[in-house]
């Protein structure tokens, strides 16, 4: 079964990321939330204190399938500022899966990695995105190992397909049933 880690940096949004977690987790995928920061504890943009699972220090990336970036201001700023962050997200782009909502996937764009691709984000957000990337509002785009969202709104849709990748339509009915989808 695939793991996913879910980054974390101050400012995050909470439902685009605890939705993510919650839906996988239900779903039977193993799923950890990673902070990016020198500590465990961080703080959404709703001023939420979480917990994580472990810091970006204490895991080993080989064990993963997925990284989500959660979206939030600041805190895909924050996600942007890290060059290990960036180097992760290069990484996976290549040879696993990223998912990103909200404002987090101009960090693709900003780091090149949607040149021939289709892609959504939080109106605004797209000017890092190549021309003719991006495929408009309210929605989820899956392209290939790439899984992108328009923001909050989509949160549920968007955890719900990354689910699908990972383990199937039968593991999404399953949470759908469970949640009264």
């Amino acid at each position: 079964m695939s793991a996913v880690a879910v980054l974390v940096a101050d400012g995050f949004e909470t439902i685009e990321c605890l939705t993510m977690v919650d839906v996988l987790r239900r779903g039977g995928v193993r799923v950890s939330l990673v902070s990016t920061m020198s500590t465990r504890d961080a703080v959404s943009s709703q001023q939420i204190e979480i917990t994580c699972d472990c810091t970006l220090e204490e895991v080993d990336f080989s064990d993963y399938d997925y990284i989500v970036l959660p979206g939030g201001l600041p805190g895909a700023t924050n996600l942007r500022r890290d060059e290990r962050v960036c180097n992760l997200v290069r990484e996976f782009a290549t040879k696993k899966h990223v998912a990103a909502i909200c404002a987090a996937p101009s960090i693709l764009g900003e780091l090149g990695l949607l040149v021939g691709r289709r892609a959504t984000c939080f109106p605004g957000f797209d000017k890092s995105f190549p021309a003719g990337t991006f495929a408009g509002e309210k929605t989820v785009i899956v392209d290939g190992n790439i899984i992108t969202a328009s923001g909050m709104g989509q949160a549920l849709p968007f955890a719900l397909a990354v689910l699908g990748d990972i383990a199937g339509e039968r593991a999404v009915e399953k949470v759908r049933e469970g949640i009264q989808l």
